[in-house]
């Protein structure tokens, strides 16, 4: 009898939530418990665009600070794959540009916005056997760390329309062999959406 009252009880929970919602609140949870990648995304402004607008996509040449030598041009990389879902007419810089270049390109494709990036800081703590053999050190054992700085600019006028900062960090459950590079493509992604007024 207690066996059916429990089974009747779980029936009765699962029915008041789908299973995409529940795995989903699910990996919220262990997000923010630390066990898979977590990141945290600060808008200044919230500013929506239309879909069609025309979007370029640059990155700095500040090189962030701290253990890791993340790809020159990774962030524009990572948002240009963000951003291309939700808006058809986007591209990205070959390689890494001065605020002024960019702004530069940006305006002769014809873009509306330039999307300005850069690597504030980048922590890659060991997490292989390779790198624990090169470092050998307890205190860089852990999950890698990294914070984004984004500005959304208008190319006509020059209207600072949006900056953002995203934070990372990687999970316990996922740290192995883990780049802060990584962790950067699915909040950009978010990002994307919060731009276009799409929620989760």
């Amino acid at each position: 009898m207690r066996s059916m009252i429990l089974l009747l009880a779980i029936l009765g929970l699962a029915g008041c939530m789908n299973v995409s919602d529940m795995a989903e609140g699910t990996r919220e949870q262990l997000s923010d418990a630390g066990f898979l990648d977590h990141s945290e995304t600060r808008r200044a402004s919230p500013w929506r665009l239309q879909a069609d607008s025309f979007i370029y996509i640059a990155q700095g040449y500040f090189v962030p600070p701290g253990s890791a030598y993340p790809r020159p041009n990774v962030v524009a990389e990572e948002a240009f794959n963000g951003f291309v879902e939700y808006f058809p007419m986007v591209r990205r810089a070959k390689g890494p540009a001065g605020l002024e270049d960019a702004m530069g390109q940006a305006r002769a494709v014809g873009a509306h916005y330039l999307l300005y990036a850069r690597f504030a800081s980048a922590d890659d703590r060991i997490g292989t056997v390779e790198e624990w053999e090169d470092e050998e050190s307890l205190d860089r054992l852990g999950r890698d760390r990294g914070v984004i700085q984004l500005m959304l600019i208008e190319t006509n006028t020059r209207y600072l329309v949006d900056t953002a900062r995203i934070r990372n960090r990687g999970g316990f459950l996922t740290f192995y062999d883990e780049k802060p590079e990584d962790l950067i493509g699915a909040p950009l992604e978010e990002y994307a959406r919060s731009l276009i007024g799409l929620s989760r």
